[in-house]
C-alpha cells in the first residue's frame, strides 16, 4: 500500500496498472500520429480495448474448479477475485474487435497496438513486483530475499532466494518494446507486429511460470500454461492465417505494380 485516502487504501499494484494504462495510451497516440492514422473510429476500438481487457482480467480466473459450484460468484469474482494478464490480454483483444464493429473502423489495428501494449505491460509488471510473491527458490546470486513480515504476507519463505519473475517479464516487455520499435517499418503486414508479440510472450509466459511459484494443478502445470495449452491451436493458426495473408497481400501488391 503507497497510502490511504479515508478508507480507501491506495495499493501500489493499482497504482502501477494504472499508470501502465497511460503509457500505453500515449504510446498508441504516439504510432498513430507517426504512422498518420487519425481516425476518431478509433477511440471506439480503444474503448473496447480497456473495457474488455478490465472485464475479464478480473472475469477470467472465475473458473478456478472444474465443477462450478466450487467457484465464487461472478459477483463476487469481481470484487475480490484474482486479475490476470493473459485473460485480460484475451478480453482486449475480444474488446477491440467488438469496438471496430460498432465503430465501424475496417482497418487492422495490431501493429498501432503493439508497441502500445508491451510498454504498459512493463510498466504495469512493476506493480506486480512490488505486491506479489516474486517467484520459486533459487541459487541465482539476483534472487530476491524477503524479510518476515513481508515474507509472510505473500505466504513464502523468509530470507530465502527467490527468482525475481516479475523483473524477468519486465525486461521481457522492455525487449519486446524495443524489438517492436525496430521492426516497425520492416512488419507491413496488417496485424502482423501484435500477432508475433503474443506468439513470443506465449511462450516467454509458459516458460517463466516454472518459476513463478504458481500452484501446481496437473500434470506438473499451472492454471496460466494450461491456459496457453489451450490457446495454442488459435494461436498457430492464427500466424498461419496471418502469413499466408501477407503474402496474397505481396502478390497483389506485385501485379498491380506490373
Amino acid at each position: 500500500m503507497i497510502t490511504r485516502i479515508g478508507p480507501v487504501a491506495i495499493l501500489s499494484h493499482d497504482v502501477f496498472v494504472a499508470l501502465g494504462v497511460g503509457v500505453a495510451a500515449l504510446v498508441l497516440l504516439w504510432e498513430i500520429r507517426r504512422r498518420r492514422a487519425e481516425d476518431e473510429r478509433l477511440w471506439y476500438v480503444l474503448a473496447g480495448a480497456l473495457v474488455g481487457g478490465a472485464l475479464l482480467a478480473r472475469l477470467g480466473t472465475w473458473a478456478q474448479h472444474l465443477d462450478p459450484r466450487e467457484n465464487a460468484s461472478l459477483l463476487a469474482q469481481w470484487a475480490y477475485g484474482n486479475r490476470s494478464i493473459l485473460s485480460g490480454l484475451v478480453g482486449a483483444y475480444l474488446g477491440a474487435l467488438l469496438g471496430k464493429r460498432i465503430g465501424g473502423y475496417p482497418h487492422k489495428t495490431g501493429n498501432l497496438f503493439a508497441p502500445a501494449v508491451a510498454a504498459g505491460m512493463a510498466v504495469g509488471r512493476i506493480g506486480c513486483l512490488l505486491a506479489e510473491p516474486p517467484g520459486t527458490p533459487t541459487s541465482l546470486p539476483w534472487g530476491i530475499r524477503l524479510d518476515e513480515a513481508h515474507a509472510a504476507a505473500m505466504h513464502v519463505p523468509a530470507n530465502v532466494a527467490l527468482h525475481p519473475s516479475f523483473v524477468y517479464e519486465i525486461l521481457f516487455h522492455l525487449a519486446a518494446f524495443a524489438a517492436l520499435l525496430a521492426l516497425r517499418e520492416r512488419v507491413t503486414a496488417p496485424g502482423r507486429l501484435f500477432t508475433y508479440y503474443l506468439a513470443a510472450y506465449a511462450v516467454f509466459r509458459f516458460g517463466v511460470e516454472f518459476v513463478r511459484g504458481n500452484e501446481v494443478v496437473w500434470a506438473g502445470l499451472t492454471r496460466s500454461q494450461l491456459f496457453l495449452l489451450a490457446l495454442l491451436p488459435l494461436t498457430v493458426a492464427r500466424i498461419a492465417w496471418a502469413h499466408t495473408r501477407g503474402r496474397a497481400v505481396e502478390t497483389e501488391s506485385l501485379e498491380a505494380a506490373s
